[in-house]
């Protein structure tokens, strides 16, 4: 869902930085060829995650939530010279789209696929991120949070996707949809935690960024 009305987006996606030939190719196949492609990143928020890696520069990325790979592109395009990031992502049917448009671009050898539970997999990673960025499963967006930032050093970044869940965490959310309480609790969480500074921003379905004091 975006909150900007489309000819507004169709201006702003006119006045950014065009996407790489391979993200435009795989944004088309995603769309083609995908259940929810709506998941995708897209041209706008690819080009703010691009940019905010660019400026953060980080050696090592941590990226929950891979989908079809078009973010974790994005995210690379930023990396130092001797940076890596990590992808994770529990759906095996993805691999084979990911693995085909990474190896289209430069980023191949600094990308790192892991396949399954997210909260496994980062107690087993030992690495000092610069970067995260989380777009998995809206329940646990929580546990990601609270499994990460004790270990972030200062200056660190993490971005939250999805953070306005089509509007619904600005009302009171049913008990049974776990996904809105679940981003609900983080937004809350996120907004009281003193070790970090942040800002929502209405980005297509909203973008939290919050930097580690």
């Amino acid at each position: 869902m975006n909150f900007t009305p489309e000819y507004i987006e169709v201006y702003a996606e006119s006045m950014s930085s065009n996407p790489s030939e391979e993200l435009n190719e795989l944004y088309r196949e995603t769309h083609l060829k995908h259940l929810i492609p709506a998941m995708i990143s897209g041209p706008i928020q690819g080009r703010f995650l691009s940019m905010i890696s660019k400026l953060v520069r980080p050696k090592r990325i941590l990226e929950i939530g891979t989908y079809t790979g078009y973010s974790t592109i994005c995210l690379a395009e930023g990396l130092s010279q001797e940076g890596l990031i990590h992808t994770i992502d529990r759906n095996e049917e993805l691999q084979g789209t990911q693995k085909k448009f990474w190896e289209k671009t430069r980023f191949n050898e600094k990308i790192i696929a892991h396949l399954g539970n997210a909260m496994d997999i980062i107690s087993d990673l030992n690495e000092d991120w610069d970067l995260v960025f989380i777009d998995a499963d809206k329940n646990n967006y929580i546990n990601y949070y609270k499994a990460l930032v004790p270990d972030l050093k200062s200056g660190s970044v993490i971005i939250v996707d999805n953070v306005l869940w089509y509007g619904k965490v600005a009302q009171k959310a049913d008990p049974d949809d776990l996904d809105t309480r679940g981003i609900q609790k983080l937004n809350e969480f996120i907004n009281s935690d003193e070790r970090v500074e942040q800002v929502l921003l209405p980005i297509r379905d909203g973008i939290t960024i919050a930097r580690v004091k």
